[in-house]
C-alpha cells in the first residue's frame, strides 16, 4: 500500500494533468465548435505524455498513449450515449423541441406567388440589383447579363433568397 502511494505522489503531476486533460476533452463533447475546453485538454494530454517520456521513458510514453486513448474512447462514447438515450438526455439543458413548417415556422417566406410577375429595375444590374414589382423592391440577379436600370424584367425563378430575372 505504501509503496503505491509513494508512486502516486511522484507522479502526481501526470495524473493530475491526465485526468483534468480527459475532463476537458469530455466537456468539449458538450460544447459547440472546438474551443477553449478542448484545446486545453489536449494540452495537458500531451503534457502527460512529455512529463510520462522524462520520467519513466519511452515504453511507458507508448503506455500512457494508449491508456489516454482508450479512456477518451470509453468516456467520449459513453457521455455520448448518455446525451442520446440517459438520464442527461432528459436534461433541461437539451433542446427537444423542433421548429416545424406545420407549427408556423418558415426559413423564408413563400416567394413563388412573385415568379412570372413584370417590374422594373431600379438599379443597374451587374449582375445583382434592385428591382421593383408593383411597389415592392426587391434584391433580384438577372441571369449574368448587364441589366441598365429602368427596364422591364420579369421574375423567372425563385430559390430560397434568391430571386432569378430576365429581360
Amino acid at each position: 500500500m505504501t509503496e503505491i502511494l509513494n508512486f502516486c505522489a511522484e507522479n502526481l503531476p501526470i495524473i493530475l494533468c491526465f485526468l483534468s486533460g480527459v475532463g476537458f476533452l469530455i466537456l468539449e463533447c458538450f460544447m459547440p465548435g472546438f474551443g477553449v475546453p478542448g484545446l486545453t485538454g489536449c494540452v495537458l494530454e500531451v503534457v502527460a505524455l512529455v512529463l510520462t517520456w522524462f520520467a519513466h521513458g519511452p515504453l511507458a510514453t507508448l503506455g500512457l498513449l494508449l491508456i489516454v486513448l482508450a479512456v477518451l474512447a470509453i468516456a467520449i462514447s459513453t457521455s455520448l450515449r448518455s446525451l442520446s438515450e440517459g438520464k442527461l438526455g432528459k436534461s433541461k439543458i437539451i433542446l427537444h423541441e423542433t421548429e416545424s413548417n406545420e407549427a408556423g415556422y418558415r426559413a423564408t417566406d413563400d416567394m413563388d406567388v412573385f415568379v412570372g410577375r413584370e417590374g422594373t429595375t431600379t438599379s443597374v444590374l451587374r449582375p445583382t440589383g434592385i428591382a421593383d414589382f408593383d411597389g415592392v423592391r426587391m434584391n433580384v440577379s438577372s441571369e449574368g447579363d448587364f441589366v441598365p436600370a429602368g427596364v422591364k424584367v420579369r421574375i423567372v425563378s425563385i430559390e430560397g433568397q434568391k430571386i432569378l430575372v430576365r429581360k
